[in-house]
């Protein structure tokens, strides 16, 4: 099995890597493995008091479990990823069935924050995106499917989505073996991890 993990900055534009490269290989040879299922189960606290969590901390992210599913899906076992609400804060209790394949993409903002969870990734990458863009691209998703109002989104941004990526996510990058600047649709670097793929398959 070949993973490839995919981290970057809130609105950098990981899932349109992930799609570009989803859309390069038969469905049945590669699945998706998203952080954001595997943020920490918040069930002992209030709603309140969750959504005072800074979810853009590393230690937001249950790492453990996330590496425990990436080691039984290596070995061949199908596991059952979390399913979050970003509306609750919290997991459902919901879970999605998720076989082996040949190629495992791991994407989010904090994965190569984990040192086992880089070392497990055969492929590193970190996609890269203008600031002001990513703020946009933030703003609208949070508004549009969070439910978030402008105030809330720029609030989180200023205290602590900006320090949590100028200290956590941006050093992340000297751990990548391909940096992608996704401004545009990038088909020459998706064409070298296409090619990348094919040849370690």
């Amino acid at each position: 099995m070949l993973i490839i993990g995919i981290a970057g900055g809130t609105g950098c534009g990981k899932t349109t890597v992930v799609n570009q490269i989803l859309n390069e290989l038969p469905e049945s040879e590669i699945g998706v493995i998203s952080q954001d299922s595997y943020y920490q189960d918040t069930s002992h606290l209030s709603y309140e008091e969750r959504v005072k969590i800074n979810f853009d901390h590393p230690r937001s992210i249950d790492f453990d479990l996330l590496e425990r599913h990436l080691k039984d899906l290596k070995s061949n076992k199908p596991v059952h990823q979390p399913v979050y609400s970003f509306v609750k804060h919290n997991r459902t209790g919901d879970t999605i069935l998720t076989h082996p394949r040949k190629v495992m993409i791991v994407e989010g903002i904090l994965i190569l924050t984990s040192p086992e969870i880089r070392n497990m990734c055969d492929i590193k990458i970190f996609v890269h995106a203008d600031s002001d863009e990513r703020l946009i691209r933030r703003l609208k998703r949070d508004i549009s499917e969070r439910g978030r109002d402008l105030e809330e989104v720029l609030s989180r941004y200023q205290t602590t989505l900006k320090p949590m990526h100028d200290q956590f996510i941006e050093p992340m990058k000297e751990f990548a073996d391909i940096i992608i600047p996704n401004n545009k649709y990038n088909t020459v670097a998706v064409d070298i991890v296409r090619t990348i793929i094919n040849n370690r398959l």
